[in-house]
């Protein structure tokens, strides 16, 4: 299989299946509400207006701004898969990239469309291609809902400013596409030298 067949691949799937668990929460999910798979791991329904990991970036000019910020990264990402797919580098650098593609893509149409495709009950869930939608075009909310609460207590007094105060690891909610850019990145990491490799400087012969 080509690496231009595993890419579009790679995007199509991850792209799907980001939207496919997304509107399934929206649709199915009361803002807020979450469900126990295991102690360390539940589902867990809530919207933010801005980064990955449910960070906030500011008011609606913060959110518009990072909507269009994204929609101009976009095609420098793909651009970067392209080049890699003509280089023939490893398989494994093409899916690095193509995964950053798809979770840059996946939160971009919840940021770009969602607003205008969903409405907000009050203590209900929201409508598909609703006729009264919560926002407008490019203020659409991104949906997030894995919760990996792996620990919960009391930080250690020894540990300076937060020492003896509550908190926990890992506090961050987040969806499918967060979860592709985390990997994509962390691929490119571990396979660093793949994915940039050092030209070789030539030595110049010279002659007398």
């Amino acid at each position: 299989m080509s690496k231009k067949i595993i890419a579009i691949l790679t995007i199509v799937l991850a792209i799907l299946v980001d939207q496919i668990l997304k509107i399934y929460i929206k649709t199915h999910f009361v803002l807020g509400e979450e469900v126990k798979v295991f102690e360390w791991f539940r589902i867990h329904f809530v919207e933010n207006n801005g980064m990955a990991m449910g960070i906030e970036f500011g008011d609606d000019i913060g959110k518009l701004f990072l909507t269009l910020f994204r929609l101009l990264v976009v095609p420098v990402i793909l651009y970067w898969l392209i080049s890699t797919i003509k280089k023939n580098m490893p398989t494994v650098v093409v899916v690095a990239i193509a995964l950053i593609f798809s979770g840059a893509i996946g939160n971009i149409i919840d940021s770009v469309f969602y607003g205008i495709i969903f409405d907000t009950p009050t203590n209900g869930v929201a409508t598909l291609f609703a006729e009264n939608p919560y926002g407008s075009l490019f203020y659409g909310k991104v949906v997030d809902m894995f919760y990996f609460p792996i620990w919960q207590g009391t930080w250690p007094n020894w540990i300076p400013f937060i020492g003896g105060e509550p908190g926990g690891f890992f506090n961050y909610i987040f969806n499918p596409a967060d979860a592709y850019i985390t990997t994509g990145v962390a691929l490119l990491f571990l396979f660093n030298k793949k994915a940039f490799p050092k030209e070789e400087k030539k030595q110049e012969v010279t002659t007398d």
